[in-house]
């Protein structure tokens, strides 16, 4: 539900923060007063779009924030804060937070991290549900009508359901190879004489890996071999030959030997200038095998300049690195082993297919079982509560029909709309063709007062969709809305008496001129003042002692009927 909410230089609100609780919350105010402004508020923290014309005339930005706390531990909006990487804070405490800049960026955060309008839209969509009387998002849209009708199938529906997504899951991975394989048999030519090529190139090249180094390293010895060489005799001669270190060294250490005979101190001394002296002579020894063993060959330099050249040529056709070359080696194998294998893979696949389809068939004409029966039984209910809200002349139909032979998409094999007619006599017809505004309103609140218990959404918020009504409609209005305030906590702007009287929470938004500015207020209604605000709503001016009268009868007679809700 959502707990609190904070709005900074919104339009002409300079600040408010509003406490709600569960059940029934009622905005009530005299038009213009800013009512609608709130709930613009609440639409931009679940996502909606936001420019800088929201901002409060002399300020730089608008802030916004609203606090959720969302009770039950499977909501499905964790496994969406999840997917984000976003953690809900204790007790399942959720912080939307908005900023819109003078410069018409926004700025969104959930629990402190930043994220993307569309992430935000995403989460607000579980948790806020906004209905206005031109608004009625999901009945206006029919394609939306399946996904009702499931959602009041239950349990039934939602495992036939997941069988079927899940088959539906393989059929479209599989029509999407089929799809890609059914290329021009002229490019598949083309594309198995190139990887015909470029595999004799690789293979034919016997790549090693760190060879590229080791060959590095020998090409630099073969273009410095006369360095090397008079570096090496150098050093040998100074070792053992004309300077004849080796021989002043085991000089030094024969007269120390002697010395530690006559000093034991000295025998540490002695014991490092012969361990000099032996590595020395060890040292010569290796450097005359090295001195032996080079030999310069120009024709050798030639070949590993070569082989260099080629692994170049190799790398700007195939890889950054021989690893790299090696990969894609085995990649264009594989492909070229399926090319070449195309016909007989091919109808392998389509065998696949031709099960599949059958098989989904199946699962698809569960579904539409499901949903006929579901359908006779949502009408029922439809019904039931059109004749509560006044309009027991209506007839509502859920029409079923199935798509085109062997044509499958995510929902099934069924097309599903909800037509009415809302005068006896007049023929049925979609329902987005037909219903007026207030005609619209009472359908929407007829569907959810039936789908309210199942829904996922924390806060179901009501602006104005009781426009132009009155009398006993407005009175089963108010009925209705307090009846699914019993299941989700529902926010509702409405200028109707009837209403106001069922709210468990009720606010008045007024204006006010502060310092030649003008500034939306709220407060908080309470006992004998509801009486006060229930009998301005009724006279539309000043309250007299009859208003007031019928206005402390209206609180009676919503409070009993609120407990048959509950």
């Amino acid at each position: 539900m959502l707990n609190e909410i904070s709005i900074k230089n919104f339009a002409i609100i300079e600040h408010l923060e509003v406490t709600f609780e569960e059940g029934l919350t009622v905005l009530t105010g005299e038009t213009g007063a800013g009512k609608s402004i709130i709930i613009d508020a609440v639409q931009l923290l679940a996502g909606g779009r936001g420019s800088q014309d929201f901002i409060r005339h002399g300020a730089n930005r608008t802030e916004l924030e609203g606090l959720f706390t969302i009770e039950k531990p499977d909501h499905p909006v964790f496994q969406t804060l999840r997917q984000f990487g976003i953690e809900p804070a204790e007790e399942g405490a959720l912080i939307l937070r908005r900023d819109i800049n003078a410069n018409g960026k926004s700025v969104c955060r959930i629990n402190g991290k930043m994220v993307t309008i569309a992430i935000m839209r995403e989460v607000g969509a579980h948790m806020i549900d906004i209905h206005g009387q031109h608004e009625n998002q999901e009945l206006m849209h029919e394609k939306s009508h399946i996904h009702l009708l499931d959602q009041f199938a239950g349990k039934k529906m939602a495992q036939a359901y997941a069988n079927y997504s899940e088959l539906y899951g393989h059929y479209w991975k599989l029509k999407k190879k089929l799809d890609t394989a059914d290329e021009n048999e002229q490019q598949v030519a083309q594309r198995i004489d190139l990887y015909s090529f470029q595999l004799k190139e690789i293979n034919e090249a016997a790549l090693e890996i760190g060879e590229e180094e080791q060959l590095e390293e020998e090409k630099r010895k073969l273009q410095n071999f006369n360095r090397l060489f008079d570096r090496l005799n150098r050093a040998y001669e100074s070792i053992s030959e004309d300077s004849r270190a080796l021989d002043w060294v085991g000089s030094a250490m024969s007269e120390l030997e002697d010395a530690a005979d006559v000093d034991a101190d000295l025998k540490p001394r002695y014991e490092t200038v012969a361990d000099s002296f032996y590595a020395l002579q060890d040292t010569a020894h290796e450097l005359k095998n090295l001195i032996d063993e080079l030999e310069f060959d120009p024709a050798r330099l030639d070949i590993v300049e070569e082989r260099l050249a080629l692994l170049l040529s190799l790398k700007r056709k195939y890889g950054k690195t021989i690893e790299d070359i090696l990969i894609y080696r085995d990649k264009i194998a594989e492909d070229l082993e399926r090319l070449t294998n195309r016909d007989e893979r091919l109808q392998e696949e389509q065998h696949k297919m031709v099960q599949i389809v059958k098989d989904l068939e199946i699962e698809a004409e569960e579904l539409s079982i499901i949903r006929r029966g579901a359908a006779k039984q949502l009408e029922t209910a439809i019904m039931n509560q059109l004749d509560q809200l006044h309009m027991g002349k209506a007839s509502f139909k859920v029409m079923i029909e199935r798509k085109s032979s062997a044509v499958f998409d995510s929902t099934g094999i069924d097309d599903v709309a909800f037509h009415i007619s809302t005068n006896v006599g007049e023929p049925l017809k979609p329902l987005v063709k037909v219903a007026s505004g207030g005609e619209l309103s009472r359908l929407m609140l007829a569907l959810k007062t039936i789908f309210s218990k199942h829904q996922g959404v924390t806060s179901i918020i009501f602006d104005e969709v009781d426009t132009g009504v009155s009398g006993r409609v407005a009175q089963a209005i108010a009925e209705k809305i307090a009846m699914i305030a019993s299941h989700s906590q529902v926010l509702c702007i409405s200028h109707l008496p009837q209403v106001a009287a069922m709210a468990d929470q009720h606010y008045l938004i007024k204006k006010e001129v502060k310092v030649d500015r003008t500034t939306t207020m709220i407060e908080h209604v309470h006992d004998a003042e509801r009486t006060t605000e229930l009998s301005r709503m009724l006279s539309g001016a000043e309250t007299t002692p009859l208003t007031m009268k019928h206005a402390e009868e209206l609180l009676t007679l919503a409070a009993e009927r609120k407990k048959t809700f509950r």
